[in-house]
């Protein structure tokens, strides 16, 4: 299996944010979620994210659970829909 840093969408910042969330693994993300990575992410930082972030984590998420990489930007409409519906909002 990958390391984190080997995931398509996965950079020098968003290694801090999985560091930050306790994620040290491929197999540990796989069974994450990202509206409560972006969320815990904000309580732990103590910061606002871009919503940006949200759809990265997606990206990752899937990739760590099917292998099959996809670019971070096809997730933005899921996340729109979710802020949309208020099922997903900053929390800072």
């Amino acid at each position: 299996m990958k390391n984190l840093g080997d995931l398509k969408n996965v950079g020098r910042a968003t290694l801090q944010d999985l560091t930050c969330l306790g994620i040290s693994s491929v197999e540990e993300l796989a069974f994450q979620d990202a509206t409560f990575l972006f969320e815990e992410l904000e309580r732990r930082t103590k910061n606002r994210q871009d919503p940006c972030v949200w759809d990265v984590f997606a990206s990752i998420i899937h990739e760590a659970k099917t292998g099959k990489s996809t670019n971070w930007w096809d997730w933005t409409n899921q996340r729109k829909a979710l802020q949309k519906n208020g099922n997903l909002k900053h929390v800072i």
